[in-house]
């Protein structure tokens, strides 16, 4: 274990040493559904360039055992090369050198390397491959590190009745012996990074499609399009919209990127107990099949859906046509692809509220992550690639593409395009750092980047913009500023950034609506920057500091504007305004600056009139939040039961069919987790007995509220076999885990705990699922568990997974604390326990102590916020 974690200044040396020209890989998966079978044969023949005569350097090979070691056609003996993870090439010849390494790679059930899953529904297994950041090294030898590119061509046996996918498009499929077992032999790619190469195997459903285009030199390109799923969810599969949304795309981003769609086809598989959202992998891209909708699903589900296709297709440009050398500039492709994949929804769909979202959800994450002790630059130090798998985070993903959309507003959009297409034609099929971005801006801008990006790229922390103002007796400005707070989060000081912002002035029109009367569009730089536009006018009723999202920073309103939006908030017509406010309100509320009782106020007035579904599951989720983490104990029960019983109102009287109404009802089954006061409202709706027009108890509610009953033990755990025996599925599946573990039984914690911290059974999902389980239930049933936790984190991450180790450390971490009276909230006993951890096992991995911190800091926020609610 100790040597899977490569270095970034090993792989530098491995990257001065070699040039990988091909791999040749094969993978004998003829035993996938034999469930006693660990592993598989796997052999990789790398060919490759050394330019010192005898040097050394290893491969990468999380294996089961290895056979075979070929280097140059001499056989070695693996007792002498192979050490751990890691298989030692000595003598190497300056020019080409031929290796081939033949083993075991073991079967996954993490989400990591070769996952198998085995379908509830109907007992046939699938597989498929997950990689980033270096997963591809669990199934097959190689150089591990994605500057490191090359051809790959794939060989699968498999059963002949299966479907197998790869990069590459299928060039030959041979029988083999009774016929049961075939040979699929797949074409070279192009020069790819081994994460994202991919393999899919198994029963899997199949549609078809093509796109097509002219290209500028007047040639026609053909690319087939393939979408795959379980067989079971067939009938729940609509490969037309995700067909249609495929080709919006390519339609769109051929003529912004002005480069061919590289990589001939064009698959997308949807895949069980898949860890991400999706994954970028070349010619098969894949996607966590929670997007394949087997119950009812809200607008904003599937705008969700249509953006992340976009993200990952933005990918084939970013990421994967060129690549970060290193994962210090992972930014490079994931900033880029969220902020391309909103703007294609926006561009390219029918959706028009694509960056109502991205504020709302992926800004809103970044904020979050940014203000964490363990925040870092854009541009990251990542050491190696435990470091790397850490990064995958808020401030790469979304703080990078909310800055980005600040760039466009710099440098404007066609000069941010020309330097993009710049960018791909320079170094197509290559590996680039934060440099070569700056180069290609700094020509298409005509500016310095280098300022921008030390500013932008190079720092961390959220800056904080507030409107301070000044008003003569008739209510017209006489000084009004912006004053930026922007702390740096390490030395403390002062880094105020440039900020493009427009202030947005709204007053109430006659028919009682808040709607926009002015803009003036400013750059704020420094501390404090006058805006002496507004000396003179009339004092709006609100005035919005980011009018429009333009930059990234928190917002404060000032008094009069904050007072007119907790009393009208719901009277805000614009959906972009109304999302910014929103959003900053409840930055206000984890800040400790807002109550977590003016908040639940606020959403229950301001929920029964906002169209928007995400925004509207969002306000709930965060009035939750408010509710269970940011409000006293003392008022606690209170405010969930005020929350409660307008959520239930607010059902019945939710138009039928609506979005709004299936959010309510599944509000309703979250916050009956920690309340029996609504319990004949989900008894009545699981029955029959109650109904609302329009709303269908599919399986997906029917888990919801089943779960909502067991956290307070008003349903039986026979009541759940029950329901499972009518939904035995992979969700049905996850849905029961989550309502057993919920059971408020001691002998039911205590065996849910084992099994997620003492024993290795479960697969990633159904880890998940106990963990979420485990964790519905008071103190009286916790809090038994909490030295336990701290007395086994570091066997955890010794003997799991960082995948699955990630999990029960973050899971199961005591966050639902309460502020004692009188009790100082840094003195709270969980975060005493954990800065004594913290301090007697300072050399516990990097990224487990990353953990730790990150939920020591968001408790001690929760508890700062409900000492400033008292």
């Amino acid at each position: 274990m100790s040597n899977e974690n490569l270095s970034r200044d090993e792989a530098a040396a491995r990257s001065a040493l070699l040039r990988v020209d091909s791999y040749d890989v094969e993978l004998d998966l003829g035993n996938a559904a034999d469930p006693a079978a660990a592993g598989f044969r796997s052999r990789s023949t790398i060919t490759f360039d050394c330019s010192e005569e005898g040097a050394s350097t290893f491969l990468d090979f999380i294996h089961g055992g290895i056979d075979a070691v070929v280097v140059n056609g001499r056989a070695y003996d693996p007792v002498e090369t192979v050490d751990g993870s890691r298989v030692l090439l000595r003598n190497l010849q300056v020019g080409t050198n031929k290796v081939s390494v033949e083993g075991t790679a073991l079967y996954s059930r993490s989400g990591e390397g070769l996952h198998r899953f085995t379908d509830p529904a109907d007992g046939r297994t699938y597989l498929y491959t997950q990689y980033e950041p270096a997963d591809s090294r669990r199934v097959f030898a190689n150089f591990e590190q994605p500057d490191l590119k090359a051809s790959f061509t794939f060989h699968v046996i498999a059963r002949s009745d299966w479907e197998v996918v790869s990069n590459g498009v299928e060039a030959a499929r041979t029988p083999l012996g009774d016929g049961s077992l075939s040979r699929w032999d797949f074409s070279a790619t192009q020069r790819i990074s081994t994460y994202i190469t991919c393999i899919l195997a198994g029963p899997y459903f199949k549609a078809q499609d093509m796109w097509s285009t002219t290209l500028p030199d007047g040639t026609d390109l053909m690319v087939p399009l393939g979408a795959y799923c379980r067989a079971s969810l067939a009938e729940h599969f609509d490969a037309e919209n995700i067909f249609d949304t495929t080709k919006r795309g390519l339609d769109y981003f051929h003529g912004l990127f002005a480069y061919p769609y590289p990589f001939g086809k064009y698959d997308q598989a949807f895949v069980p107990e898949y860890n991400l959202g999706a994954m970028e992998n070349p010619g098969l891209v894949t996607f966590t099949e929670a997007y394949v909708f087997r119950t009812k699903a809200t607008e904003a589900q599937y705008e969700a859906r249509a953006n992340t296709i976009m993200h990952e297709m933005a990918h084939m440009w970013f990421g994967d046509l060129v690549t970060m050398q290193w994962w210090d500039d992972l930014w490079l492709k994931e900033s880029f692809a969220d902020y391309m994949g909103a703007l294609a929804v926006d561009e390219a769909t029918d959706w028009t509220n694509s960056w109502v979202s991205f504020a709302n959800r992926r800004k809103a994450w970044a904020y979050v992550q940014d203000q964490l002790p363990t925040t870092h630059p854009i541009v990251a130090d990542i050491p190696n690639l435990e470091a790397a798998k850490q990064n995958f985070d808020g401030i790469t993903y979304a703080k990078g593409a909310s800055v980005l959309k600040q760039l466009v507003a710099y440098v404007g959009f066609e000069a941010f395009i020309e330097a993009s297409r710049t960018y791909f034609s320079r170094h197509a099929w290559g590996n680039t750092t934060l440099a070569d971005l700056l180069d290609v801006l700094g020509d298409a801008s005509g500016r310095d980047m280098s300022e921008w990006s030390r500013m932008w790229l190079q720092t961390a922390g959220v800056p904080v913009l507030a409107v301070e103002a000044e008003t003569a007796p008739d209510g017209t400005y006489t000084s009004v500023a912006v004053r930026q707070d922007a702390p740096d989060p390490a030395s403390g000081e002062q880094m105020p950034r440039p900020h493009r912002i427009r202030l947005g002035s709204y007053d109430f029109a006659a028919d009682g609506w808040l709607e926009r009367t002015g803009t003036v569009e400013i750059d704020v730089a420094g501390r404090r920057t006058e805006v002496p536009e507004l000396v003179g006018a009339q004092r709006p009723a609100l005035l919005i500091p980011n009018d429009g999202d333009l930059t990234y920073a928190k917002i404060r309103f000032d008094p009069e504007s904050l007072a007119t939006l907790l009393e009208s908030m719901e009277r805000l017509r614009d959906p972009l305004s109304r999302a910014i406010s929103l959003s900053a309100l409840w930055n206000s509320v984890r800040d400790g600056v807002l109550s977590a009782r003016d908040y639940v106020r606020l959403v229950i007035r301001t929920a029964p009139s906002e169209s928007g579904a995400g925004v509207k599951q969002v306000l709930l989720d965060n009035a939750r939040a408010a509710v269970e983490r940011y409000a006293p104990a003392e008022i606690r029960s209170e405010l969930r039961e005020q929350l409660f019983t307008a959520v239930a109102q607010q059902l019945a009287d939710a138009p039928a069919g609506s979005d709004s109404q299936l959010i309510l009802a599944r509000t309703a089954a979250a916050l009956a987790r920690y309340s029996t006061s609504h319990n004949a409202l989900l008894r009545g709706l699981l029955s029959g007995e109650v109904s609302y027009p329009g709303l269908g108890v599919d399986t997906d509610l029917r888990w919801r509220l089943w779960q909502g009953l067991a956290g307070t033990g008003s349903a039986g755990p026979e009541e759940l076999k029950t329901e499972l025996a009518s939904d035995n599925t992979a969700a049905g599946r996850v849905g029961y885990t989550v309502a057993a573990a919920a059971l408020p039984d001691p002998e039911v914690k205590a065996a849910a705990w084992t099994a997620a911290v003492h024993t290795e059974d479960l697969s990633n999902e159904l880890l998940s699922a106990t963990i979420e389980g485990f964790s519905i239930g008071g103190h009286e049933l916790l809090d038994p568990f909490i030295p336990d936790y701290f007395a086994s984190l570091t066997d955890v991450w010794a003997s799991r997974s960082i995948e699955l180790a990630s999990r029960v450390v973050a899971g199961l971490y005591p966050s639902a604390q309460d502020l004692p009276l009188h009790t100082v909230p840094a003195d709270h006993p969980v975060l005493l326990l954990g800065q004594e951890w913290l301090e007697t096992n300072p050399r516990a991995p990097g990224a487990l102590r990353r953990i730790i911190i990150e939920a020591q800091d968001q408790l001690l926020r929760a508890l700062r916020a409900q000492a400033a609610a008292r």
